[in-house]
């Protein structure tokens, strides 16, 4: 059923209704310069708000924030990066890339915030929770995304952090597919259902739930991956480790050449390199094949 009234009838079915922003719930948040990226009309925004010498806040230290922060230095804007943890993007990338990426970001000018949240945002001015006021002309809020179920939810499909779907994407009601964002699959290395907020596994599973829609029951078996650019560092992550008990690093990542191996056990779970891209698809190769790189 349509918002419009109308009706459609089908045979099969793909909910593709990916994620949206987390909404800061402080004071002064709906502001007109506090503004999300998740849209190329937020891009555009944003672009068009990031004036040369001027002073931006960026409110998160994970993937969106430190990108955003990163692509405003290019654009001579000053940053200041607001979050609680102790380390930016520790809980993905574990502590030693965590204080690698501060050291790095800090090179190119941002300040950062670390163990601090905002307290209320003014049309000027940022005011973090132990009373430190930053003037700020832009805000930028990226503290993680929240997926777009609530259609699945009343349709009935199964839910757990997403809709559940099999190995061939397909939800726990017949005819009805899920991919991208909301997708919660089962992935054959890991044993694990997961979901992964990358545009690369919903491109992928895009393809896999319409081959599947016409009757080619495929099985989604592609190894999770992404990529995160920092001015000239990017860091390629093969795999998905939530925990794990220890990390094997090869190389150093001030020199910009290291692999670490995210292991449970004896098993890998999870490879961060940098500069190191033969290493990342070799790895990428033999979790494919059911195999610990």
């Amino acid at each position: 059923m349509l918002a419009g009234g109308g009706a459609l009838s089908f045979d099969k079915l793909l909910l593709a209704t990916g994620a949206e922003p987390i909404r800061l719930k402080t004071s002064g948040a709906d502001l007109p310069h506090v503004r999300a990226l998740r849209s190329l009309a937020d891009s555009r925004e944003l672009i068009s708000r990031a004036q040369k010498g001027s002073r931006a806040v960026v409110v998160g230290a994970s993937f969106i924030g430190l990108e955003t922060a990163a692509a405003l230095r290019h654009r001579d804007v000053e940053v200041h990066v607001v979050a609680p943890e102790a380390r930016p993007m520790e809980r993905t990338l574990g502590p030693v890339l965590g204080d690698f990426l501060r050291s790095l970001h800090e090179a190119h000018g941002v300040i950062f915030h670390l163990g601090h949240t905002v307290a209320r945002i003014e049309p000027e001015q940022v005011q973090l929770d132990d009373g430190t006021m930053i003037d700020a002309a832009l805000v930028v809020v990226g503290i993680g995304v929240r997926p777009r179920i609530d259609l699945a939810q009343q349709a009935g499909l199964g839910i757990d952090r997403g809709v559940v779907v099999d190995e061939y994407l397909e939800t726990s009601a017949p005819g009805i597919f899920a991919a991208g964002d909301i997708a919660c699959w089962p992935d054959r290395y890991s044993g694990e259902r997961l979901r992964i907020e990358h545009w690369v596994v919903a491109e992928r599973q895009g393809q896999t739930a319409g081959r599947n829609m016409l009757g080619r029951r495929e099985r989604y078996a592609a190894v999770p991956f992404f990529w995160s650019q920092h001015y000239d560092v990017s860091i390629d992550y093969v795999g998905h480790a939530a925990a794990w008990d220890d990390i094997a690093q090869d190389g150093d990542p001030s020199s910009h050449d290291v692999t670490m191996r995210f292991r449970r056990g004896s098993r890998t779970l999870a490879v961060a390199t940098i500069f190191r891209g033969r290493e990342s698809l070799l790895a990428e190769l033999a979790m494919e094949q059911g195999r610990s790189p």
